[in-house]
């Protein structure tokens, strides 16, 4: 007779399980509440005390940590000297073992949950289990997950074994699984350690297959790694066909800009730059001036608000080709006018709440670059005017506007606004001059020529930018400063009548 150990923290089909089991000539070992569920059930089950003749101790901390259990498991059935010991030792060989561990991830998820308590939920004995087994999986079938009853079930059933393959695949599926529930426990103690540790391991769980990746030759799927609640995976999809790869990446940017803004604001976004930035006391205007800011641009391009979506905007909204729609709230009438574009995506996100994740990560050729998110947020207090003209309380305001959305710009960046609304942007050029001019020179060839501020993601190394700027209609500058040349800038904008302050920091975007 074969003998399998259950014991597990999830107790969702395991009586069902072992049942089948038992009908393939399987004696049950179990612990705890699996063993009390499993009696419940009328189903003949051996308690491990009675198989290590030690009982549970310190509080459950000790139950299954013993050469009776670990023996039974990693004992080779091919060696005979391994099968000699257990024999000299009066150890059985244990065949199948199912295991899941402390809900650790959950606990921590509490909230106010005490740190005594968490600790408590760090599983100790179902690990050790778990990679024993699987280290022997040859010999041993290894489950760590409910939705893999069935499979071993039908094999059972078809078989009257489990296939080698199946093993090693069960197998591999609790090293990753082990290994993430050690990241999870590593990430919460985190406070005590270095801003960047010796070793780091980042969990991630399976969220979905895409379609494809950037491109139709790549392949791609969506996982999960921190649980901020500033989230696309917190968003409820209401309406439209799956979110694709580049759909995914685009919509993110775009919550990441309208994050910036407390006023009602729209940003329309393509290619994970924006188009065009709104911010007006009514939302329905905001989405008229983002629109208007590029109308060519929009087209096939992601749109988000942080207000609710009604009629009149869903109205304005449907005129354009777009891929998404990001709000916290649609009115039903807006959703009846919407809903009539079949493959548009509506989703629906609290943006109110916050980015909780501390860092980001950007892959390279065999390595990744880690550093903490920019969620620095520049203030009227951060800045400094270096001109003789002074900025009154509406050009700090419009300078603020354009420092928040030019945040977002791939460097080198230059946005051009007109009040709270972008009028021009320069994205990602080799120079500065360059994203200026092609800024500017949107800006002027939509009548925007006078009375316009300029941001800049980065200093001014020379004086060329101010000086294009003037002839552009531009009044107010905000850039960080600390170039060694800065003078030659002020030097410039003091001739031209240019208000210019520094905000002390930049915000390069690669």
């Amino acid at each position: 007779m074969k003998r399998a150990l259950l014991s597990v923290s999830d107790k969702t089909d395991i009586a069902t399980f072992a049942k089948g089991l038992i009908q393939h000539n399987y004696e049950i070992i179990s612990t705890g509440g699996t063993l009390s569920v499993l009696q419940e059930h009328d189903i003949p089950t051996t308690p491990v005390e009675e198989i290590t003749h030690f009982p549970e101790m310190l509080d459950g901390r000790v139950k299954t940590l013993h050469p009776v259990i670990h023996g039974g498991l990693l004992a080779r059935r091919d060696i005979p000297r391994h099968m000699k010991t257990l024999n000299d030792h009066n150890i059985l060989p244990i065949d199948l073992v199912c295991v899941n561990l402390y809900p650790f991830e959950a606990t921590i998820q509490q909230a106010d949950i005490a740190f005594d308590d968490a600790i408590e939920q760090i599983d100790i004995g179902g690990p050790s289990m778990l990679r024993s087994a699987a280290k022997n999986m040859k010999d041993v079938v290894v489950i760590c997950d409910p939705l893999d009853y069935d499979t071993i079930l039908t094999e059972l059933n078809d078989h009257n074994d489990i296939q080698l393959k199946t093993k090693r695949q069960l197998g591999a599926k609790v090293f990753r699984h082990t290994a993430y529930y050690d990241s999870v426990i590593a990430e919460y103690l985190r406070n005590d350690t270095p801003l960047f540790k010796e070793k780091q391991t980042i969990g991630m769980t399976y969220n979905s297959v895409l379609r494809y990746g950037e491109n139709p030759h790549q392949q791609a799927a969506l996982y999960q790694t921190t649980n901020t609640p500033y989230s696309l995976f917190n968003a409820q999809q209401l309406h439209g066909k799956e979110l694709s790869y580049n759909n995914i990446q685009d919509a993110n940017a775009a919550l990441n800009i309208l994050k910036e803004h407390r006023a009602p604001t729209v940003v329309g976004l393509k290619h994970m730059n924006p188009c065009g930035v709104a911010s007006h006391k009514q939302l329905h205007q905001a989405c008229l001036d983002a629109i208007a800011s590029d109308p060519i641009s929009i087209f096939g391009g992601i749109v988000a608000l942080n207000g609710s979506v009604t009629e009149s905007i869903a109205s304005a909204l449907s005129k354009i080709f777009l891929e998404i729609v990001i709000a916290p709230e649609f009115t039903d009438d807006a959703l009846t006018i919407l809903k009539k574009k079949k493959n548009l995506r509506l989703l629906q996100l609290d943006t109110s709440t916050d980015n909780s994740d501390r860092f980001m990560l950007t892959q390279i050729n065999g390595g990744v670059l880690v550093q903490e998110t920019d969620h620095l947020c520049v203030t009227k207090d951060n800045l400094t005017c270096v001109t003789k003209t002074q900025p009154t309380n509406q050009d700090i305001e419009d300078m603020l506007f354009a420092w928040r959305v030019v945040k977002h710009v791939k460097s080198n960046a230059i946005v051009v606004t007109k009040g709270t609304k972008t009028v021009g942007i320069g994205a990602g050029q080799m120079n500065r001059v360059g994203a200026a001019e092609i800024a500017l020179k949107w800006a002027k060839d939509h009548d925007y020529h006078e009375g316009l501020t300029l941001a800049s993601d980065a200093f001014f190394p020379f004086d060329d930018v101010v000086k294009l700027a003037n002839q552009y209609g531009v009044t107010n500058i905000i850039q960080p400063g600390g170039s060694i040349r800065d003078k030659d800038s002020i030097k410039a904008c003091n001739e031209l009548g240019i208000t210019m302050v520094f905000t002390q920091h930049r915000h390069f975007k690669h």
